[in-house]
């Protein structure tokens, strides 16, 4: 029986990611079903409203809270400033009903200056030719001219011979798994690099970011925040920008952070070296025709990441960062996205983000956590529950961007504004005039104050858990 569990938990594995990433498409499809006439309410909303200037538009300076409670946040509705209900704990399910979404605060003009020093104005409004881009949700294809350009940004760089992953999971690939120390594996281990951002360097600082948007109810949680007055890192998928552009430059204008995370949010190790570049140029391009910058940083889609995809990244000009791994291996994941696939509810993903809280304060650094904008369950626990119970939080946290809490300057985080030529590691054999000239081909500076990994050890022998995890996993998907 011991001879035949690699291939029984391979065989379940393949099946249960295979089904993860079908279910994700699913969900992205099933909460954007209705996108060309919400679009178009909200477009023709934000019409009648008042274009905002530069000075309305200046970055939101962090928040420090200052919390002496430990009190959890009501488990009842609660209806906010702005009133949206947030329904109970036990009611954030996958079956829950859709909240009325919201329509965004103004319209921002071409021209408009945005909150970052030396970034060119807004462009023209984008508008969405479906020949010109990638079909959505699907892996970015590599045949176009757009990625033979963007391959070029490989020139120079050391990109390790690392053959694809199975699938981007520990089990269904057992035989990458047994190497994951030496390939930087974050999946099977927790390995991370120098250059991986994982932590806020300051401890009890919170990194706050959202995953997967910008989607309908990105407003709901845009309002909360600002309410609060805390800005946030958003990685988001290239198949959901030019759905919903207005939606990212209202993130960026409003003073977030914005970076890559993917065009159809598939496992990276899993892709080719051409269909990473793929996956990350055509996001990276979307969002830079939408807000006129490209981003210098990106987060990979499950925090699947080894040595050739850092590379790769780094030598496209982005920074990995990846959420906070304890030396135990606990991971700072709150589950949301497990509510809207139905394997979790909403009191059990919030238990998990208190239990994040408690692991916080174990830890010398400050740390990140994953959550989402995507689902309308993972915006009404994010503005419901995570973050009220961040703010009420004793030992006294402080909320920043990823960015900003790295001490990053501002001007960094995009190519077109950054003139640091040490940081992301520029390529100057790309022949992009965007790109900084600089250390084209080196990799080996690090920056001095970000959150650094911690080398996990881990055993080539297949765990008891993971094949347990395997299994529950692989029925969990049979049954969505």
């Amino acid at each position: 029986m011991k001879m035949h569990l690699p291939s029984l938990v391979a065989l379940l594995t393949l099946v249960g990611a295979a089904s993860a990433n079908e279910r994700h498409v699913r969900l992205a499809r099933k909460y954007n079903y209705a996108r060309d006439t919400t679009t178009s309410s909200m477009a023709a909303s934000t019409s009648t409203s008042s274009p905002m200037t530069s000075s309305s538009s200046a970055a939101v300076p962090s928040a420090t809270t200052s919390a002496t409670t430990t009190a959890a946040p009501s488990t009842g509705p609660q209806t906010n400033t702005w009133g949206t209900t947030i329904p109970p704990l036990t009611q954030i399910t996958s079956g829950m009903p859709s909240q009325p979404t919201l329509p965004l605060t103004a319209t921002y003009p071409a021209g408009a200056t945005p909150p970052i020093s030396g970034a060119p104005v807004l462009p023209t409004p984008f508008v969405f030719q479906a020949a010109s881009w990638p079909p959505q949700d699907q892996i970015a294809p590599t045949g176009s001219a757009e990625v033979s350009e963007w391959m070029q940004e490989l020139n120079g760089f050391d990109i390790p011979d690392i053959p694809p992953t199975a699938d981007g999971t520990c089990a269904g690939d057992p035989a990458a798994a047994a190497d994951a120390a030496e390939r930087g594996w974050w999946t099977c281990g927790g390995y991370t690099r120098d250059t991986d951002i994982t932590a806020c360097p300051d401890k009890l600082t919170w990194g706050v970011s959202f995953d997967d948007g910008p989607a309908f109810y990105s407003k709901q949680l845009l309002d909360y925040l600002s309410s609060i007055n805390v800005t946030s890192t958003f990685f988001v998928v290239g198949s959901r920008v030019v759905e919903r552009p207005q939606v990212l430059i209202e993130e960026y204008m409003t003073g977030h952070e914005i970076a890559v995370h993917t065009w159809s949010h598939r496992p990276l190790t899993m892709l080719t070296t051409e269909q990473v570049v793929a996956e990350l140029g055509w996001t990276r391009k979307a969002i830079k025709d939408v807000i006129g910058v490209t981003p210098t940083l990106m987060r990979p889609p499950y925090g699947d990441i080894d040595d050739r995809v850092r590379a790769i990244s780094l030598a496209m000009g982005m920074v990995p960062v990846i959420w906070t791994r304890t030396p135990s291996g606990a991971t700072f994941d709150t589950n949301d996205w497990k509510v809207a696939g139905g394997t979790v509810n909403g009191s059990q993903s919030f238990a998990t983000f208190q239990a994040i809280l408690n692991n916080a304060t174990l830890l010398d650094t400050g740390f990140i956590v994953l959550e989402h904008d995507l689902y309308p369950q993972t915006v009404d626990l994010a503005i419901g529950y995570t973050l009220p119970a961040a703010l009420n939080f004793t030992p006294h946290l402080t909320m920043d961007s990823i960015g900003h809490c790295n001490d990053i300057p501002a001007t960094n985080l995009y190519r077109e504004s950054n003139q640091n030529t040490s940081f992301p590691y520029p390529n100057s054999t790309s022949g992009d005039s965007s790109v900084p000239s600089g250390s084209g081909g080196s990799t080996s500076t690090s920056k001095s104050k970000t959150g650094g990994g911690i080398s996990m050890l881990n055993t080539d022998a297949i765990p008891m858990t993971v094949i347990g995890t395997a299994v529950m996993a692989a029925f969990g998907a049979l049954l969505l």
